[in-house]
């Protein structure tokens, strides 16, 4: 629907006007308007590429109720995200780049978003909305970064990347998985999806009578691929092999979900009142089976559009025009401001954001569509490096790597690169990739956030190898250290866990100049340290044995401050 069409609809609809509250809690509200603002359904799903959607092609998948919100709201057809998901969810939780937040990959303590970014939940919570996450987070999993630290009323999550990581080794499969509720283990009954799903229906329920944002982030259809046989083995018989079948499988029962969603705003008659998202973090991970990808180059990891661009539906009855499509070109770091000024919210004037509203042409009140500069990175390591998987992309140009330049509006499959016919805009292009590129490092560095030990918002602190630092990996093989920061200091108290042996392990502890040592019996898994007395300080704690001339970490460490 063309922008003179929207507009059109939109004033026959009365929905001219913003909305808007009080001032106060950091964020500035506009005139006057109506008492309660929109509420918030914000659906994030895991490693599903823009393929993976019946309405975007897919010859095999149907996805009738997520196809639904494309067909009743607006597509803004090329929208962003990072290659991988942490550095997508620090985008969109706080508008900016996630290079300023600290969370710059996945693992490895790089996943850890600097506890003083304000997030999308903190600015809504501000203003009277009961917020509550359900699925993943993955940008910290310990006091201060959790979910319930950073704005969130109600949460119910898996810690790290994925429910089968080192951040929860009990978990050995999507079913009946331990969780975290509100900062506590408990053990959830069913099916990963079916779970989160159904916690998000009970907190719009129970939240019907008043604002609220629900941030349902499913791990989904992230590997490993684990879904019941009803719902893979029909794609199975259709002749795809078992990888992409149980893939597909997984979004079938993750649309079956979205349903359910849609179907309580309906029941609840909230549906006129709610505003509901839809994208996905990343690119399709490729070697999990033979994806549709609607033509586009590469999947996860990848700087190709294949790994970047991702579906981005919204609707809002009565606001959003149906089956709109919006020209302008959206990246994660748009979420934030885009859904605040839908609110009637402007963002505060610090942290300073880097993305933008796209509520005019979601609304359908923009003139035209400005081009803009989009930056999108990420690799393995502690600090990213100039120009490696990094692109700059702009409505016509794309440059990657720094070299390789593709024109987006005539070769959208990324298939010629032109950059010896277009040497001008390729210098152009790196020199604004130089000045981001400086800017964002300049924001924080890169050094981990701390883990913080002996608080009482967490104690006591579970460290597992998700966080680990310096470390090759985080397999049985490896061994890491977590930075930490003890509030307090005092007597703690300290048990370690390592996987089971047939031998006795000398078992040795390490903290702030502290240090403890014990003997893990043969066939145990834990052993409790002696009480260690530690300073307020930081400090970066190991907990390992040896075997002949390597160490082996723990599996997780609990840090409990005692008396």
């Amino acid at each position: 629907m063309r922008s003179s069409s929207r507009r059109a609809f939109l004033k026959q609809a009365g929905a001219a006007s913003a909305l808007l509250l009080s001032a106060g809690g950091g964020v500035r509200a506009a005139e006057p308007g109506p008492k309660r603002p929109p509420n918030v359904v914000f659906i994030l799903t895991d490693d599903q590429g823009y393929g993976d959607l019946g309405c975007t092609g897919n010859p095999v998948l149907k996805t009738p109720r997520i196809d639904s919100l494309r067909r009743d709201g607006a597509w803004i057809r090329r929208f962003y995200a990072c290659p991988v998901c942490t550095p997508t969810r620090a985008c969109l939780m706080t508008g900016r780049y996630n290079y300023r937040t600290r969370a710059i990959d996945t693992y490895l303590g790089r996943a850890m978003m600097d506890p003083a970014e304000v997030t999308l939940a903190e600015l809504l919570r501000a203003r009277g909305y009961r917020t509550g996450l359900f699925g993943k987070w993955h940008l910290g999993d310990n006091y201060p970064m959790r979910p319930v630290d950073k704005g969130f009323d109600e949460s119910l999550c898996h810690k790290g990347g994925g429910i089968c990581q080192p951040s929860e080794p009990d978990n050995k499969t999507y079913f009946d998985p331990v969780l975290s509720h509100n900062g506590k283990d408990v053990r959830a009954k069913g099916y990963c999806t079916d779970v989160f799903a159904d916690a998000a229906v009970a907190f719009i329920e129970a939240n019907a009578d008043r604002p609220f944002f629900a941030y349902l982030a499913t791990n989904a259809p992230h590997n490993p691929l684990d879904v019941a046989d009803a719902y893979w083995k029909p794609f199975a018989e259709k002749g795809l092999d078992e990888k992409t079948a149980r893939i597909y499988g997984m979004i079938a029962n993750l649309d079956e979900n979205v349903g359910k969603v849609l179907d309580t705003l309906d029941r609840l008659k909230l549906a006129e009142d709610t505003i509901v998202c839809f994208m996905t973090d990343n690119g399709p991970a490729l070697q999990d089976g033979a994806r549709y990808n609607a033509g586009l180059r590469d999947g996860k990891g990848s700087v190709y559009e294949g790994g970047i661009r991702v579906p981005f539906f919204a609707r809002w009855t009565g606001h959003i025009a149906p089956g709109a499509e919006i020209a302008a070109l959206g990246a994660h770091i748009d979420v934030l401001p885009t859904l605040l000024d839908a609110c009637g919210f402007t963002p505060p004037d610090t942290p300073r954001l880097d993305g933008v509203s796209l509520w005019p042409h979601l609304a359908g009140t923009a003139d035209g569509a400005p081009d803009r500069t989009l930056f999108l990175q990420w690799h393995r390591g502690d600090a990213p490096e100039p120009f490696r998987n990094a692109a700059v992309v702009t409505r016509r140009f794309k440059l990657v790597n720094g070299a390789e330049l593709y024109d987006l509006e005539a070769d959208p499959g990324e298939t010629t690169d032109i950059a010896a016919d277009h040497p001008d805009t390729v210098q152009r292009l790196r020199a604004d990739y130089g000045a981001w590129f400086a800017d964002v490092g300049a924001t924080r560095g890169y050094d981990p956030p701390r883990i913080v030990l002996g608080a009482p918002q967490e104690n006591p602190a579970v460290l597992t190898r998700q966080d680990w630092r310096n470390a090759k990996g985080w397999g049985d093989a490896d061994n890491g250290g977590w930075e930490v920061r003890i509030a307090e200091g005092g007597d703690y108290r300290v048990t370690v866990e390592f996987p089971q042996a047939d031998k006795d392990r000398a078992v040795r502890l390490t903290v702030a100049g502290a240090g403890a040592e014990g003997t893990l019996p043969a066939g145990e898994t834990r052993l409790t340290l002696p009480n260690l007395v530690l300073p307020a300080a930081d400090g970066r704690l190991e907990a390992y044995h040896e075997t002949g001339n390597a160490r082996r970490g723990a599996l997780r460490v609990w840090v409990e401050r005692v008396g």
